[in-house]
């Protein structure tokens, strides 16, 4: 429950599957007829099917704030746990939603309408079995996408050896101190701060990722992360986020200074 889910918070990217959603139930209901749908004409169908469609799709885009919601409270991490606990909510309010369709504008409160357990077993739940793979695959494959454009946005600091090396994405990258024959990563990876080690020397790692800027000569800094200057014991502390200090030779102040105001150009 708690594995890695592919996931896209693209709104854009929901509209679709939500358009996609109305367009399958609408073909799914008007050409598959099942139950009472044969009884309907043409015209019938043409207005009714595609109102179910509508407010499938309706349903959906509803959920899309308490996504948000669950989104932020997990630290824009999405789970396996939380794909199904988002689809648990949007059958349940497609439930009420489509009942009420059903009963106050198809059947117009009709006597003989179905009974609330029969539309659940009879017609609620094949229904919700046949759109569950259009929702599941279009969800799946909006957040495979958006997994594979971050992977191709990530830098790579390569280590010494043939196979060391580390990716991640440069505004997660706060700063690399130089830790004896390695180099210490310290980055952002869901809200948390994390450091990795990597076989190498600070200089070799300075001349391939220009993107970062020496503070001292045992740290690079990535100056997206700086959040304001800090004086001490006669010192000067370039403070990052999370409150990383990071000590600044005077040689470089110039230089960092520079790089922060065009990185917040």
């Amino acid at each position: 429950m708690n594995s890695k889910y592919p996931f896209d918070p693209s709104i854009k990217h929901h509209f679709i599957v939500a358009l996609g959603l109305a367009v399958w139930v609408f073909v799914f209901l008007f050409f598959t007829e099942p139950l009472d749908v044969s009884e309907f004409d043409t015209q019938e169908k043409l207005i009714y099917m595609p109102l179910y469609g509508v407010f499938t799709s309706i349903c959906y885009l509803i959920t899309l704030p308490f996504q948000a919601w669950l989104y932020r409270k997990k630290n824009q991490k999405w789970t396996l746990g939380s794909e199904l606990l988002q689809f648990f909510f949007l059958v349940v309010l497609g439930f009420f939603v489509t009942r009420s369709v059903y009963f106050y504008i198809v059947m117009e409160q009709h006597p003989n309408a179905y009974t609330i357990d029969y539309f659940a077993m009879a017609i609620y739940l094949p229904g919700i079995l046949t759109i569950f793979p259009i929702i599941a695959i279009g969800r799946w494959s909006f957040g495979k996408y958006k997994d594979k454009k971050l992977e191709d946005q990530k830098i790579e600091i390569q280590g010494a050896g043939n196979y060391e090396s580390f990716k991640l994405l440069l505004n997660d990258l706060v700063c690399i101190q130089s830790s004896d024959n390695y180099v210490e990563i310290t980055y952002k990876e869901d809200g948390e701060i994390k450091k990795q080690l990597i076989r190498n020397k600070l200089a070799e790692v300075e001349n391939s990722r220009p993107e970062l800027i020496r503070a001292h000569r045992s740290f690079l800094i990535n100056p997206y992360h700086f959040k304001q200057w800090k004086t001490g014991n006669r010192k000067i502390f370039a403070v990052l986020s999370s409150d990383i200090e990071v000590p600044v030779s005077k040689t470089y102040q110039p230089i960092i200074e520079e790089a922060v105001k065009s990185a917040t150009e």
